[in-house]
């Protein structure tokens, strides 16, 4: 097992080392046991606090638990960088998240968000259902669904053939505010792109806003993996594990080319070696801290708070505003299983919704008089009556 979640004394936790074989027997990668188990450490760890075991707990405590999560303050980890107690977020940093002034994004605060709120319900609720079908938990799931409006049996006039649609969301999962696409505009992309400091930095913001692919994915690469000929790399899906060969723009594969030119005879050339080295002695392969790292650098020029998944944002959002390339097409190169998640991209972005309203007022700027609007009468007539001009 990749992941396991242990105890004060060292233990494992049994019935969440049962949920992970679960999760892992239906294909789940390691990623989504690890981010599952996150949630179940913060309900593990207020139920040790109350001395309650989890099969005893009931909806009261589920209920407290979604409530304290509104209030707490999140727990920060000491960064080697900074002294003991003076870490972003240690107690000193207790003000709000507040407006970025060139990204219009809110910084992270001390509190969870919604969104991780509602995340650790879903998975909670999944584990108390797990082990309520398998005999192993207590009778009644302590995150319930929500309340049904109406009364008479649930679903009394469902179809049994048909499947279930609009199924109700957990009692006390939080609303979830629908975000529009974290895309950076082209003048904003313009200056950022001019911060970065080496061809490796271009090529890698290069492939991340042609090709939609996940930080992660990209710097998995290989050699093997580009195919300038065809305008290809390959990369290996973070859902599924499988291999997608992914189109990238003709600027990627040229900065791609002069980095690799500064790396010859430098590192190994084999096909199965690394695509991305750290820039300084001795080269190892490029890890998503290092990549992250330098792109704050350049966010930090700038003021701006972007993160690397904003780049894909980006992408998806130009692709999905493009009026010639399908929806379906988006959602391939997105890796996305359902087109729904896709349609989240059509939704405009506030400045391109002000910019188009603009221009359309000033095309409609001096076509709204009486003249427009009045079919059948003679032109010089009205000519004379509104005093055109009509040289």
């Amino acid at each position: 097992m990749p992941y396991r979640l242990v105890d004060a004394g060292g233990a494992a936790v049994v019935p969440v080392a049962a949920f992970f074989a679960e999760l892992a027997a239906c294909g789940r990668p390691a990623t989504t046991q690890r981010s599952y188990g996150m949630d179940l450490l913060r309900w593990f760890r207020f139920l040790w606090t109350l001395g309650l075991d989890w099969d005893q707990a009931t909806r009261v405590e589920a209920r407290d638990f979604c409530r304290w999560l509104q209030v707490v303050v999140k727990p920060t980890r000491p960064h080697w960088r900074y002294p003991a107690g003076d870490a972003p977020g240690s107690g000193k940093e207790s003000a709000p998240a507040e407006v970025n002034e060139v990204t219009g994004k809110r910084s992270r605060g001390e509190r969870y968000e919604a969104s991780t709120a509602a995340h650790c319900e879903s998975v909670l609720r999944a584990f108390y259902d797990f082990h309520l079908e398998a005999g192993t938990g207590p009778m009644l799931n302590p995150f319930p669904l929500a309340r049904r409006s109406g009364s008479g049996r649930a679903r009394g006039h469902h179809n049994p053939m048909e499947p279930f649609a609009n199924q109700r969301s957990g009692r006390y999962r939080p609303k979830v505010v629908t975000r529009a696409p974290r895309s950076i505009p082209d003048d904003r992309f313009d200056a950022l792109f001019t911060q970065l400091g080496s061809h490796r930095d271009r090529a890698l913001v290069a492939f991340w806003a042609s090709t939609a692919a996940r930080a992660s994915e990209l710097l998995g690469a290989t050699v093997a993996d580009v195919d300038p000929g065809q305008q290809l790399i390959t990369v290996l899906r973070k859902g599924t594990r499988v291999l997608q060969p992914l189109p990238a723009a003709p600027d990627a594969f040229v900065w791609l080319r002069l980095y690799q030119a500064q790396l010859a005879e430098l590192v190994p050339a084999g096909r199965d070696e690394p695509l991305w080295w750290t820039l300084l002695r001795p080269f190892r392969a490029l890890s998503y801290d290092a990549a992250r790292a330098m792109f704050t650098r350049a966010n930090h020029a700038l003021g701006s708070n972007w993160s690397l998944h904003d780049l894909r944002h980006t992408a998806a959002y130009r692709m999905a505003r493009d009026p010639l390339l399908p929806l379906t097409d988006v959602q391939w190169v997105l890796g996305h299983a359902h087109l729904s998640t896709t349609q989240r991209y059509l939704n405009p972005v506030t400045e391109d919704v002000v910019a188009g309203v603009l221009a359309f007022h000033a095309r409609h700027r001096g076509h709204d008089s009486a003249a427009s609007s009045a079919p059948g009468y003679r032109a010089e007539s009205l000519q004379i009556l509104f005093g055109e001009d009509k040289s």
